[in-house]
């Protein structure tokens, strides 16, 4: 039986080259993302011409193919009439060919960018969704305790078991991280999901809370204690241990693929099966308690430090790095640089508990829709109003931007300018009131309810609300100058 967008995918592949042509194909949030052998194949002009297509793009060494929010449903499409297989392999028979599209030289930045999109990319859907539900237990906590019970909701078996949803992605989130990232460093997932399951195991999880054997000062870069050695080697290990931590199991599973490719050729085939993934968890987990954690806990410490100095600065630096973030947060959007920042930001969730990169953002997506809607407004071409009106809706409701930025705004430039300014105003009122995100959640509306601190004597719902005034402020702005400088192009 033929699906909704089956001719729409057949277009996609026939266009891009054909079946064989891709090296692999993944997704994001609204993008489809090629990896061709020879790109000078793609039809660019005749695929943007496509309905339900929005924009063709070349970046970080992909083929990008945007199409908003059906992204999921066209990527299955696009998989079942090209005969690709799940995860954006090739068949068996095109592996050569694949590997060598793979190796093909590419710039460090398009590397580095390629490599954090495709290990973070595919878990967001349901990351956000965990801190939607982390939101709202905030919330209704918040309500409880100062207008109904006093609070008993926060210890009823019902918060429990809705937390153990909202919790269970960020604490086993190296476990997560594993999986995608095995899939990027080419390795055996479930050696990867081994080292993760090591990582995170109750009983090492437990060392942190016994007697400290001994502790080394290093400054800025942190505290490292160890609570039990390895035949005479510390294992040193963070105060929280290394759940929820991302840097480390990164760090292990690139280690891992090293050692698994190295064991790989030399191990007899009759033996690969169980010394394989023998030799390379065993190696990789001591190692990395022993020497890659630690490093790792170094690293993540600088980032953290790096980040509190700069928008620690007394009066400007929380203004000047939020309004920064703000106003060049779409810019980011569009060449997919963005993603360099958003393991930084969930670094300073689980390092300091909040984060003020994710905080900056949270009026792009309301001024970029008040801008739209003022088009919409003045514009009654019909053709513009139908792309138009679902782009409005999915930035204010959904924080989905793409279908707005690539559909409306960056085509008539001046709209698109006008939105940043909008955004720079919310990470400017965000900066002067020294607001962070507390968690990782949705996005547009259902991002409000980040800026709630559910820790105890926390700030409450004041962020929140002072990230509602700002959403909602800037995109007045923004609409109001959008609306008095529009000028609609003549109907032909």
């Amino acid at each position: 039986m033929a699906g909704k967008y089956d001719e729409l995918a057949s277009q996609v592949v026939e266009l891009v080259g054909g079946p064989d042509n891709v090296a692999s194909v993944a997704h994001c949030i609204t993008r489809l993302r090629f990896k061709l052998k020879d790109e000078s194949r793609a039809d660019d002009e005749n695929i943007a011409a496509l309905d339900k297509v929005i924009k063709v793009m070349h970046a970080n060494g992909q083929y990008q193919v945007v199409v908003g929010n059906i992204v999921e449903d066209v990527y299955d499409a696009v998989l079942a009439v090209g005969g690709l297989a799940a995860g954006g392999s090739v068949g068996a028979g095109d592996a050569a060919e694949a590997g060598d599209a793979d190796d093909a030289p590419k710039r460090p930045l398009d590397v580095v960018i390629d490599l954090i999109s495709g290990i973070f990319s595919p878990m967001l859907g349901t990351f956000s969704a965990a801190g939607i539900m982390k939101g709202l237990l905030a919330l209704f906590s918040f309500l409880d305790q100062e207008f109904f019970t006093g609070g008993s909701f926060a210890t009823s078996g019902a918060y429990t078991l809705l937390y153990t949803i909202a919790d269970g992605m960020f604490y086993f989130l190296p476990v997560v991280l594993a999986y995608t990232a095995s899939k990027k460093f080419k390795m055996s997932e479930f050696n990867a999901l081994a080292i993760a399951f090591a990582l995170v195991y109750p009983t090492m999880v437990a060392l942190t809370s016994g007697e400290v054997l001994g502790s080394v000062e290093l400054g800025f870069l942190g505290t490292f204690s160890w609570y039990a050695d390895f035949f005479g080697i510390p294992i040193i290990m963070p105060a929280s241990g290394y759940t929820s931590s991302v840097i480390p199991i990164l760090l292990m599973v690139w280690f891992a693929s090293k050692v698994e490719a190295w064991v790989k050729g030399w191990m007899p085939s009759s033996m690969k099966m169980f010394f394989v993934p023998l030799i390379t968890v065993t190696v990789s987990v001591v190692l990395g308690y022993l020497v890659i954690g630690p490093i790792a806990t170094v690293i993540t410490n600088i980032l953290g430090s790096i980040f509190s100095v700069l928008f620690g600065l007394p009066v400007v630096g929380s203004v000047v790095g939020c309004t920064l973030v703000g106003a060049f947060w779409m810019c980011l959007v569009i060449f997919g640089f963005h993603w360099s920042l958003i393991p930084l930001a969930i670094i300073n969730l689980m390092n300091l508990g909040h984060d003020y990169i994710l905080a900056a953002t949270i009026g792009h997506s309301f001024c970029l829709g008040a801008v739209v809607f003022a088009m919409y407004l003045k514009n009654k071409d019909e053709q513009f109003r139908g792309v138009a009106l679902p782009a409005i809706i999915s930035s204010f409701f959904f924080g989905v931007t793409e279908p707005a930025i690539y559909g409306v705004a960056l085509p008539d430039k001046k709209a698109f300018v006008v939105a940043s300014i909008g955004s720079a105003i919310s990470g400017f009122i965000i900066g002067v009131t020294g607001s962070s995100v507390f968690m990782s959640g949705g996005l547009g509306m259902f991002n409000w309810l980040c800026f709630i601190d559910p820790s105890e004597g926390g700030s409450g719902i004041s962020f929140m609300l002072v990230a509602i005034v700002a959403s909602l402020v800037a995109a007045a702005i923004a609409f109001a100058i959008e609306f008095a400088t529009y000028k609609a192009p003549a109907a032909e």
